[in-house]
């Protein structure tokens, strides 16, 4: 039997009438992945700890965006926040786990209990509580699409972030896990692995001064020459939410300018 596939242009843009949460939206990738989603049509839930970050960027999006606080470690902040999301909205068509946190670049002996338990907590347990809060409305509405960004620390593990590369890695196959068990829902679920980026925690992973001289090591072993930066996040997070992927589920998405070959 022949199958025929037609791609045909949103009016008003890809994501048009859809509402999306996106979790770090303050900043960096997830500021990034909020203003072009919203480009796109999209009515935009801006998440962040960081009230006045949220805030800034949902002004100056406009009426299709609001911010409120939330720490996504916390189970009822996280449901709190999403019943906001579904007043103000309704229920969210596309969430975007995109809230993160790493300890220092240096010997994983180093790295004390409190700073190993935050990184699991905002990395990990944040989807779990979200995926609580948000799938059984998805299912009683009919779908959803649910992007975790994790990294390719979580595929190419280096020195130094031993503990983040391991909350990565959780990221990585529970997208995956998550893809299988939600398909027959009508829920895709898949994970953006981005190299390390221009974003307020690039001297944190380098665990150096962002100089010029310490900048090219770490670009040495990216084949592009080049950090990631929140356009490439978002544009990757924008297809995958998008009715194009609409038969695309479980990828690990590596935006890495060749890292992780």
């Amino acid at each position: 039997m022949n199958q025929e596939t037609v791609i045909r242009a949103q009016a008003g843009g890809r994501l048009q009438g859809k509402v999306a949460i996106v979790t770090g939206a303050g900043g960096g990738f997830g500021e990034g992945i909020a203003r072009l989603f919203a480009a796109e049509g999209g009515r935009i839930a801006l998440l962040d700890i960081r009230t006045d970050a949220a805030q800034r960027v949902a002004d100056s999006i406009g009426g299709n965006a609001f911010a409120t606080s939330v720490d996504v470690g916390d189970k009822a902040e996280v449901e709190r926040a999403v019943a906001e999301v579904s007043r103000h909205f309704g229920t969210p068509d596309i969430v975007v786990n995109n809230a993160g946190w790493t300890h220092r670049n240096q010997s994983m002996l180093d790295v004390d209990e409190e700073t190993f338990d935050r990184v699991y907590r905002v990395n990990v347990k944040s989807i779990y509580l979200m995926t609580q809060a948000v799938v059984p409305a998805m299912q009683e509405n009919g779908g959803g699409t649910i992007i975790n960004i994790g990294s390719v620390a979580g595929i190419r593990p280096r020195p130094g972030l031993t503990w983040y590369n391991g909350s990565k890695g959780a990221v990585n196959i529970l997208s995956q896990s998550m893809a299988v068990e939600l398909a027959p829902s009508g829920i895709r679920v898949n994970c953006i692995c981005p190299v390390l980026g221009e974003t307020g925690l690039l001297e944190s992973f380098m665990g150096v001064a962002d100089t010029p001289e310490n900048r090219s090591r770490f670009l040495a072993t990216i084949p592009m020459g080049r950090l990631s930066r929140p356009a490439d996040i978002a544009n990757a997070a924008l297809y995958l939410a998008s009715d194009e992927a609409s038969f695309v589920t479980g990828v690990l998405l590596p935006v890495d300018g060749g890292r992780t070959i």
